[in-house]
């Protein structure tokens, strides 16, 4: 009996489990979104439906999720220290990784997030409405006394309202 045990065992694969399938990964970005009254919202969302293929053989595989395909401008950007955005809707739809440093993003409905290296935003509050403060868009600055690089990605998307989360 030991042994068909023991054929048993090690016919599964090294993982243990019967399915060696691996799990695909979760990673987050803050979407900075404009609700049906025009007010912005920071929304914390998955990225979530990755494939796990090769980008360009014989490079090995790797997770991929792929939002949509369409143009884009990058733009490197190094804001000085103490840098203070005001209050704006974003000039297009656009991914903001921070390269280095720490910068925040604060919406109109008072959501503030602080992000650092390698998080990610989606801004996408074009469609925001001036509230009674005169407030629009959000407010943006950098964390501490250095400068802050980002990585811009700018997209030829169209904004949208009331969709936190579009990109599933």
């Amino acid at each position: 009996m030991a042994c068909a045990a023991t054929a048993a065992v090690l016919a599964l694969p090294a993982s243990g489990r019967a399915s060696d399938q691996p799990v695909p990964p979760t990673a987050w970005y803050w979407h900075n979104w404009t609700d049906h009254d025009g007010v912005s919202h920071m929304t914390k969302c998955p990225f979530h439906q990755y494939e796990l293929k090769t980008m360009s053989k014989p490079a090995g595989p790797q997770w991929q999720d792929r939002l949509k395909e369409g143009r884009a401008q990058i733009i490197s950007t190094v804001q000085p220290p103490h840098w203070d955005g005001s209050w704006h809707p974003d000039p297009k739809v656009q991914w903001i990784i921070p390269l280095s440093g720490s910068w925040y993003v604060t919406a109109m409905d008072g959501h503030k997030v602080v992000m650092g290296p390698g998080e990610v935003s989606l801004g996408e509050d074009q469609l925001s409405k001036k509230d009674a403060q005169g407030h629009v868009g959000h407010f943006a600055g950098n964390v501490g006394d250095g400068p802050v690089t980002l990585m811009v990605i700018q997209t030829d998307e169209t904004p949208t309202v009331d969709q936190p989360c579009r990109f599933k």
